[in-house]
């Protein structure tokens, strides 16, 4: 038996599970919602029924935009560290992964209902502010668009942590010591060469934020306010308010579409061997 036949055996009975629990329920859903119902509208109409409608393109743009500026925050705060991991060992390395790592095995639930203690009008935040004299009453950090984007940054932050970290540590150090004993200052080589080297880490911990942020839903729906609909939260009412099926699937889908043309894009760009330290 040829290696490719070997490998093809092996992921035989992931693949059937995949397509059992996953990809058979969602087209049969998918069917019986938007094609197999006699009372529907052509899939076509719904299509341009939903898209065109005022409350999905708001939702698509608060969507993205959230997404798209948690992506850069996590960016921003995640370079750092993963940095600082990459070139640290023993106990400070231990002790940075741990805080990373350790709040993953708490429901995400739990994690976004200590945010909204901490961002309350009696929160520890607002509190702090107001002893410090810098408030005079508390200030409303909850329930809008920066309280999404907090919850949602504090959420993903270990998959950009952790992606950054593995690119780094692929990095040979040489090339750094070699750059400096030219006479190449610290900023020069961090432009020239350190980033460039990251730039993979960059793009796939980028996508991986991005796709996990736009369908976000427990963490919006808990800390955003009234006018704060995502996508995924837009799925849900159409489903358990409206009884809006029809138009739950064809939503569905075309979050499904944005995601897997996303993960095209992460699979084309990203050099998984290279990324894993292979």
């Amino acid at each position: 038996m040829t290696t490719r036949a070997q490998t093809a055996l092996l992921l035989t009975p992931a693949f059937a599970m995949l397509a059992f629990v996953f990809a058979a329920p969602l087209a049969w859903f998918f069917a019986q919602t938007l094609i197999l119902d006699p009372d529907a509208d052509p899939l076509w109409s719904q299509i341009v029924s939903v898209v065109t409608s005022r409350s999905v393109l708001q939702a698509i743009v608060t969507t993205n935009w959230i997404a798209l500026v948690v992506t850069l925050l996590v960016l921003i705060l995640g370079y750092p560290i993963a940095y600082y991991l990459a070139n640290r060992s023993g106990l400070r390395f231990t002790l940075v992964i741990f805080c990373i790592v350790v709040p993953y095995f708490t429901s995400i639930i739990v994690r976004t209902y200590s945010w909204m203690v901490l961002l309350g009008t009696n929160g520890l935040i607002n509190q702090a502010l107001v002893h410090l004299g810098l408030v005079d009453t508390p200030v409303k950090l909850l329930y809008n668009q920066p309280a999404i984007v907090i919850g949602m940054t504090y959420v993903l932050l270990p998959y950009m942590v952790l992606t950054l970290y593995a690119a780094m540590k692929t990095i040979d150090p040489t090339l750094m010591r070699a750059a400096k004993s030219m006479g190449a200052s610290g900023p020069m080589i961090f432009r020239r060469i350190y980033f460039p080297l990251t730039l993979h880490g960059v793009i796939s911990g980028a996508l991986i934020v991005f796709i996990l942020a736009i369908g976000f839903f427990i963490t919006p729906a808990l800390m955003g306010g009234p006018g704060d609909i995502m996508i995924a939260m837009l799925i849900e009412r159409s489903v358990e308010i409206t009884i809006d099926w029809a138009s739950a699937a064809v939503m569905a889908l075309l979050l499904l579409a944005a995601t897997l043309v996303l993960y095209s894009f992460y699979y084309r760009l990203t050099d998984i061997r290279r990324l894993m330290g292979a």
